[in-house]
């Protein structure tokens, strides 16, 4: 972490004084109006971007879909309007390879006494992203949470016979902690690759009904590593769906949870119904995605060597079965929205940075932050001349404005609560330290992060009614207005500045 070090020192250094010469940029500067730039920020302008990125023509922006290249060629042609000059390796955009599935039919149901009942996508049930394909009639069998390490003294397959049926296990892990100290990853791609390895033919995901869950159906291709089994199917069906299967077995989903928890072991069992799935699939081990990156070069001689990247991720997790799909407006067509914005006004009222600033809209995010992480392998600038990163993810729904990263980036933090304090009225003091999603890439290289977000802002999270008519008009369009002269001002920081600690992060 030496290399964070010296950021850190070196921004400390740099902003001397900005907060005692109350931010004299803010009135403008390089032949900018940044008070004119701030009241253009409008939230029409940003739902401009948010419904179409949100809507069916793109059907969930899935990385590597034909979705989720026409929302990299919008973005690419607003870089242009904007005049953001070329910084990927083709053009606007910066390739890379993604693993990727599209799941073409699915069909659930369980058989109970002879008769068959169908669940409907979306409603009472959703494939998980990297589901396999299958067409299968077979017993269901609980197993706890899918977990079997014997050699622990936990295992949820011990003398429970799985071989060619359907197993049901709990989506995560057990809240309270084995003897060993840790649980074996909660994905649900190595959950399934246990369940296969047993014997089992599929797999049936619940979440578990006394922890509460928020939501129990969501959209998601976060699956864990390891090869993908193209014939081992995997759904999740929601709570009061989930003890149907529990029918003629004396006792319940949340019955067998509690006693699992309360005795810390094992409490599988084979249920009395059938299930049966079909499912098709079309998987692609590497598909081509890309980042789309553009850059507006800083005025100053020196400090335009400097890069500041303002980042939001673009992908969503698609759609399935050509029934349903999951808009994302939230997460995150509200965060490229906002960066487009940045890049609009910048542009439009003439504020030029001293130092350069790198937009990018991630790839990939969804299924493992890929996209971030490969900018920063592949950089096209100096990694070590990237002299902030400013993450903006999930930003249009909500109460307040939330900034991460205060607590490893104060200088940063503070420049962005003093901004609120003069203007925008509405950022919380609560913070957290080190990077999360697309931030992180940047701060395990030892570059200052803040990341945008919000408070009660996930209402919607990965569920088909993430849609724009959600979204928090004012918070939108002061949270756009807080990361426009934030940025400007990280952009703009004269050598000899440093700030003084206006207020301390929670």
């Amino acid at each position: 972490m030496e290399n964070n070090r010296f950021k850190q020192i070196k921004i400390r250094i740099i902003c001397l004084f900005f907060f005692a010469t109350l931010l004299s940029a803010f009135s403008g500067c390089s032949g900018g109006d940044t008070e004119k730039a701030m009241s253009s920020v409008s939230y029409e302008n940003l739902m401009k971007s948010v419904n179409y990125l949100a809507s069916g023509e793109l059907k969930g922006r899935l990385a590597g879909s034909d979705g989720y290249n026409i929302a990299a060629e919008y973005v690419a042609g607003l870089f242009e309007k904007y005049k953001l000059e070329q910084l990927g390796d083709h053009g606007y955009f910066q390739y890379f390879g993604i693993e990727h599935n599209n799941i073409i039919t699915s069909n659930f149901s369980i058989i109970n006494n002879g008769k068959e009942k169908e669940y409907k996508l979306g409603v009472d049930y959703v494939c998980r992203g990297m589901t396999g394909a299958g067409d299968i009639t077979t017993p269901v069998v609980f197993c706890g949470y899918g977990i079997s390490e014997p050699e622990t003294g936990y295992d949820d397959y011990k003398n429970i016979d799985v071989e060619g049926k359907i197993v049901m296990v709990f989506r995560y892990n057990p809240k309270w902690k084995p003897e060993s100290g840790r649980w074996p990853q909660a994905s649900p791609r190595p959950k399934a690759r246990i369940a296969a390895e047993k014997g089992a033919v599929g797999i049936i995901f619940v979440s578990a009904p006394n922890n509460n869950p928020a939501r129990t159906i969501i959209g998601s291709v976060a699956h864990g590593n390891g090869e993908q089994d193209i014939d081992f199917p995997q759904v999740h069906i929601d709570n009061p769906q989930s003890d149907d299967f529990f029918e003629g077995s004396n006792t319940t989903l949340s019955n067998v949870q509690q006693k699992i928890d309360s005795l810390k072991t094992p409490y599988s069992l084979p249920l009395k119904t059938l299930a049966h799935i079909v499912i098709e699939t079309q998987y692609t081990k590497s598909k081509q995605t890309m980042n789309v990156v553009g850059i507006q070069y800083g005025s100053h001689p020196k400090l335009k060597d400097e890069f500041i990247v303002v980042g939001a991720h673009l992908d969503h997790v698609g759609g399935q079965a050509g029934e349903i799909y999951f808009p994302g407006a939230n997460d995150n067509a509200s965060g490229v929205a906002v960066i487009i914005e940045i890049a609009r006004i910048f542009r439009k009222y003439r504020l030029e940075p001293k130092r350069s600033i790198i937009f990018v809209a991630f790839s990939a995010e969804e299924p493992g932050i890929y996209g971030s992480e490969y900018f920063v392998e592949q950089s096209p600038v100096p990694v070590n001349d990237i002299f902030a990163m400013i993450n903006i993810d999930c930003v249009g729904q909500g109460d307040s404005i939330k900034v991460g990263g205060g607590k490893t980036a104060p200088e940063l933090w503070n420049i962005a609560q003093y901004v609120d304090i003069r203007h925008t009225h509405l950022m919380s003091k609560s913070t957290w330290g080190g990077g999360g999603a697309d931030a992180t890439a940047f701060y395990n290289r030892g570059i200052p992060t803040l990341y945008y977000n919000t408070t009660g802002g996930y209402k919607h999270l990965h569920m088909t009614s993430d849609k724009p008519k959600t979204f928090n008009p004012v918070l939108f369009e002061k949270l756009t207005k807080n990361a426009l002269l934030t940025v400007y001002n990280i952009a703009n920081l004269k050598p000899e500045q440093e700030p003084k600690t206006l207020i301390k992060p929670d």
